[in-house]
């Protein structure tokens, strides 16, 4: 499959045209946030924010910001569900997470807080991997399979199947294979689909535990993400609300400028970034397997939005999301709109 990879220079010429916000023009001397507070989360999708905190890029762009005696807080949370309540009530002013977590709660603020994406991390494909010799399409489960994923419904491998599901079986069947899916935690999935002993035979994965699977030899790939969406999509992104960004204007650009620094580094020092990766993750990974993931063409760090609107619409025809977006652009900040997204 042939994916289309826009410059560095391209990508860092659009946001520079669109970054510019009226917001920024508020008197230096405005009282900003001491401390920014970040929710990390983890695996290789993540690698720009492990590159952020390890190079201390956001403190490095508070100080030119003015800013030189902000502090960066990075905290780790239970689970996506609770890093949105902490976002809502202030006491965490950044957080990341999937598409499909970003479009719900943009959804469900939209005329209060006002939740948008700030910019991504990644573009990704997430396998749907099976140790079932029998199945090669989806139309091959059976009531004698179950599939794990993060959680049943509502996670974008959850969707991404829904929306597999209604390509291959027809309009209204999206629901098709709902009755098989399993919410599991993606270590255990694996442990659970590899052990044979278990009813897990199928798990709608992410890096580096579908690559893992496949390593074994004993499961394979049905089908990923990219072929479900027709291309490179989206998987995380880092999001806030509209309040802290108004507030905190110099505080957000420092933000969003640290994170387009962190995919120029991730580009142009590759090896330097999968160090920090490992020190940061602790990973007992070989060195050889990360550089070949990241150097797969199923998994690339880009601050730009991918067929994130078909995730949109589909999520807004079956029910998930109330409002229907007429653009990638309404759910993520202004800043980033000058790259070629969709």
């Amino acid at each position: 499959m042939t994916t289309h990879r826009p410059s560095r220079r391209a990508v860092l010429a659009g946001l520079a045209a669109a970054g510019t916000m009226p917001r920024l023009a508020v008197a230096q001397s405005k009282p900003e946030v001491g401390t920014i507070v970040l929710a990390p989360q983890f695996g290789l999708a993540y690698t720009p924010l492990h590159v952020m905190k390890a190079e201390k890029l956001i403190e490095k762009h508070l100080a030119r910001a003015g800013l030189p005696n902000n502090k960066v807080e990075w905290l780790k949370t239970t689970g996506g569900a609770a890093a949105n309540d902490a976002l809502l009530s202030g006491s965490m002013h950044v957080v990341s997470g999937g598409i499909g977590p970003l479009l719900t709660i943009w959804d469900k603020t939209r005329g209060n807080a006002n939740v948008r994406g700030i910019g991504c991390f990644d573009a990704t494909s997430l396998y749907l991997n099976t140790v079932n010799p029998a199945v090669k399409s989806i139309k091959d489960f059976t009531d004698k399979d179950r599939i794990a994923l993060p959680a049943v419904k509502v996670s974008i491998q959850a969707v991404t199947l829904q929306m597999a599901c209604e390509a291959a079986f027809g309009p209204g069947q999206h629901g098709k294979l709902d009755h098989l899916t399993v919410s599991m935690a993606h270590p255990d999935a694996t442990a659970a689909m590899l052990s044979g002993r278990s009813e897990i035979t199928a798990h709608f994965s992410s890096p580096p535990f579908q690559f893992q699977q496949i390593e074994t030899g004993k499961a394979h790939k049905v089908i990923g993400s990219f072929e479900v969406l027709g291309g490179p999509v989206t998987f995380n992104s880092a999001y806030t609300t509209a309040k802290f960004r108004d507030e905190n204007p110099r505080s957000y650009k420092a933000v969003f400028d640290a994170l387009v620094e962190a995919h120029d580094f991730i580009q142009k020092r590759r090896a330097d970034a999968v160090k920090i990766y490992i020190e940061e993750e602790q990973s007992k990974l070989a060195v050889e397997f990360i550089n070949r993931m990241v150097e797969s063409p199923e998994l690339r760090h880009t601050i730009v939005p991918l067929n994130t609107i078909k995730y949109a619409n589909f999520m807004n025809k079956v029910g998930s999301l109330r409002n229907k977006p007429e653009t990638w652009k309404d759910y993520y900040f202004p800043d980033v709109h000058g790259v070629a997204g969709s």
